[in-house]
């Protein structure tokens, strides 16, 4: 079990060791789409991967690359590319040329994006990560509830947006998901969720 406080720690131990924010975020995205296709089968899915600005952002668009492979991926990017850190910013260059990026500040700009009825969908959550803190914020309070309105199998990176990863309380609202992969370890929040958590290790060392 760990805590948001204890993983900062560790990222911040990891850094000393040499290991940077950017392999870390390259790891949680393969192990993000490993998770994936063991537990579901992903012939004929369309992926559309909801996108934050920050590190939970990046390890969606490190997973991107890898279901691009094989599959027809869209992501929406919600909020001002310019609060990009430097590591979501290298994963953003690297991907934008691979699959279609729409970004989403306001509301009316999802009226233009349409889903296609035939096809079959897997929704990656990638608004928010261990470090969302406070009442939940326009782009992504109304992006939260554009994922849990689409049909289709759905996965958080880290642990699902709007959930307190500490507590286990929710936000305003959070996205509901069948599938959470964690990093490291077991969050006390994502304990009432434990069956469809998964726990996976990005490379960041042991306590």
């Amino acid at each position: 079990m760990i805590t948001s406080l204890q993983l900062r720690e560790l990222e911040e131990k990891a850094l000393e060791q040499g290991i940077t924010v950017e392999e870390l975020m390259e790891n949680a995205g393969k192990k993000v789409f490993l998770a994936t296709r063991k537990r579901f089968d992903l012939d004929g899915k369309h992926l559309l991967i909801f996108c934050g600005t920050g590190n939970n952002g990046g390890d969606g668009l490190a997973a991107a690359k890898h279901f691009a492979q094989n599959h027809p991926v869209v992501i929406l990017l919600f909020g001002d590319k310019t609060k990009f850190s430097v590591q979501t910013q290298k994963k953003y260059n690297a991907i934008k040329k691979k699959v279609n990026i729409l970004q989403i500040t306001e509301k009316k700009e999802l009226d233009s994006f349409h889903i296609q009825s035939n096809h079959s969908l897997l929704l990656i959550d990638a608004l928010l990560g261990i470090g969302g803190k406070g009442p939940l914020h326009n782009p992504i309070f109304f992006a939260i509830d554009y994922f849990n309105s689409l049909p289709g199998i759905k996965v958080a990176v880290d642990v699902p947006s709007g959930l307190n990863p500490d507590t286990g309380e929710m936000k305003e609202k959070m996205c509901d998901v069948d599938l959470i992969v964690t990093f490291h370890d077991m969050k006390p929040g994502l304990q009432q969720f434990a069956q469809k958590t998964v726990v996976v290790d990005i490379g960041l060392p042991r306590n």
